[in-house]
């Protein structure tokens, strides 16, 4: 193998490493790309505010509310606050997609994630995602700090 060759070949390691250590979904979420549950929402379009508090209370973790009924094309503003004691986050992605990731939490738990489809908080903090959830269906949203979940941190969205 040339050096030119070996370069390349070394370029595609890194770039492959680095997609596989990209969060949920991967090098795949970016902004107007779509999944199985939306796509991100456009801020400067209308949509919907859904409060979301993240707490936790006598052993228990809780997204409050923990079920949405959302309308299909229907774009949602999720403000979120944490009025716990700890950092909690909302991932929202398929049941699936949400279970494999809090397996690589478990390995990496202070793996940030910098996608449009989830924020993670610091106790006492705000923040918000935009989404607009295009197709039918039930979808989750789970804290994936390792514990949290396994806690109660989990909710369900059915698109109708």
């Amino acid at each position: 193998m040339g050096i030119a060759a070996s370069k390349l070949a070394a370029i595609a390691v890194i770039l492959s490493v680095g997609a596989a250590l990209a969060g949920p979904g991967g090098a795949g979420h970016g902004h107007g790309d779509e999944t199985a549950y939306g796509k991100a929402g456009d801020p400067k379009k209308p949509a919907r505010i859904v409060q979301v508090v993240m707490s936790e209370r006598d052993g228990k973790m809780a997204f409050i509310p923990d079920r949405l009924e959302i309308r299909r094309g229907e774009q949602i503003r999720f403000q979120l606050r944490n009025n716990g004691e700890l950092d909690h986050e909302l991932v929202l992605a398929t049941l699936e997609e949400n279970l494999k990731h809090a397996v690589e939490m478990q390995k990496n738990p202070d793996m940030e994630h910098d996608d449009p489809n989830a924020k993670r908080l610091a106790p006492k903090k705000t923040g918000e995602i935009v989404w607009a959830f295009t197709k039918a269906g039930e979808f989750d949203f789970s804290c994936l700090i390792p514990g949290h979940r396994e806690a109660g941190m989990t909710g369900k969205i059915i698109v109708k």
